[in-house]
């Protein structure tokens, strides 16, 4: 029996990974095969090797989706981890009310994308009659558009994308502060350093592998962000707030062009490995 204890994890986790191997490792295989081919669903799929690659690469449209998505993963990826770590300094440490205060604040990660989208799609509504226009006007200020203007709509999604994943960086980064040597805050107060300089040569040094793991774990959100997007303008308005991942449901399920489609989420899924790979590489070099 103890030569096979080792089997003991593997049988629990058995049920996972079969799971993810039916539902997410298959078809990420599958999608990468079917790129190489014209789908056509009842007639028989086509080889046309990287033919679908070099439409894809050739398309305009989706040459302005990868601008809005690296624009959009780069400032929601910044502004969730600054507003994260503001609200982990505010709410960290060990009293109940802060432990209240810290589950109210999560409870924007836990809810449904699609609720919460709906939610926001009410509150920033473009006419008079919107929540927050309704408050603009009562400052004077005047009714926005939001939602239906071009040059509105991507910032007021990258709004509702931070106010969802702030919260959850805010988790992490309550985490490392706990896991901070106390001692070193009391020999940098002895040593006179006031709270800004706690901060920059204590605190931050200390936060840098959590905030390598913030901010990989983010732009991985960034790259593949669809359902905000999708719930609250499809993409729209004139392709204002079209992504990658926008791109590739659109090609694939209503312009029936699952090769193309393919393609793109071969690429995305390659450049995600890819980014990842190479952040861990910094991160442990940085640590050597």
């Amino acid at each position: 029996m103890t030569r096979f204890r080792w089997a003991t994890p593997w049988l629990f986790l058995a049920p996972v990974l079969v799971l993810f191997g039916v539902f997410k490792f298959w078809p990420t295989l599958w999608g990468m095969y079917l790129s190489f081919f014209e789908v056509r669903p009842y007639l028989g799929n086509r080889w046309i090797g990287w033919e679908n690659f070099t439409t894809a690469f050739h398309d305009p449209l989706l040459r302005s989706a990868v601008g809005h998505t690296l624009l959009d993963a780069g400032v929601t990826v910044a502004a969730s981890a600054l507003l994260g770590f503001g609200l982990a300094l505010l709410l960290e440490g060990p009293a109940r009310h802060l432990r209240l205060l810290r589950t109210a604040a999560f409870l924007p990660v836990v809810t449904a994308m699609v609720a919460v989208a709906e939610l926001w799609n009410t509150l920033l509504y473009p006419g008079s009659f919107g929540t927050v226009n309704t408050l603009l006007s009562h400052l004077g200020l005047g009714a926005q558009p939001f939602l239906s203007s071009p040059h509105s709509s991507l910032a007021s999604v990258m709004l509702v994308q931070v106010w969802k994943s702030a919260p959850y960086d805010m988790v992490i980064f309550v985490a490392g502060l706990a896991g901070i040597d106390r001692q070193l805050y009391e020999a940098a107060a002895l040593d006179g350093c006031g709270a800004w300089h706690r901060l920059r040569h204590v605190t931050l040094p200390a936060l840098r592998p959590v905030t390598t793991i913030v901010l990989t774990l983010g732009v991985i959100r960034g790259l593949r962000v669809f359902t905000e997007i999708y719930v609250l303008t499809a993409g729209g308005p004139a392709n204002s707030t079209e992504t990658i991942v926008t791109y590739t449901y659109k090609e694939g399920i209503q312009n029936n062009s699952l090769g193309l489609a393919s393609a793109v989420s071969t690429v995305l899924f390659l450049v995600t490995v890819l980014l990842t790979c190479l952040t861990l590489w910094w991160r442990r070099r940085k640590e050597a």
